[in-house]
């Protein structure tokens, strides 16, 4: 397997509203574990990358947080998915697909292209 690499510009927000809707409330350091372990540990998430993103997520209302208990019996926030978040992430998610079909047409074959 090759080296990690950091996760891509504009990608962060998408990769933990579509976590928060697949697994439920999370805290901060399940939502990095669950992130690498669904890009097959081929990504790298900084915590000093992840904390403000979930800060901006809050702000806007996409995510929303409360204090629970860790696994580990300890203090820990946990962040859930907003109504908000939800269209933030159907509307992310389509400009991402549209984003990966247009790149792929620059990849493909020119006599491929539609």
């Amino acid at each position: 397997m090759g080296e990690k690499t950091d996760v891509w510009q504009g990608t962060l927000a998408l990769m933990v509203l579509k976590t928060l809707q697949t697994m439920g409330p999370l805290h901060g350091y399940g939502i990095a574990r669950r992130i690498e372990q669904t890009s097959g540990n081929l990504l790298s998430l900084n915590y000093g990358t992840l904390y403000p993103a979930l800060l901006k997520l809050e702000q806007e209302g996409s995510i929303a947080s409360e204090w629970g208990t860790s696994d580990n019996n300890r203090k820990a926030k946990f962040y859930k998915l907003t109504r908000a978040g939800r269209k933030q992430l159907e509307n992310e998610a389509r400009d991402w697909e549209q984003a990966a079909a247009i790149v792929a047409r620059f990849l493909s074959p020119a006599g491929e292209q539609a």
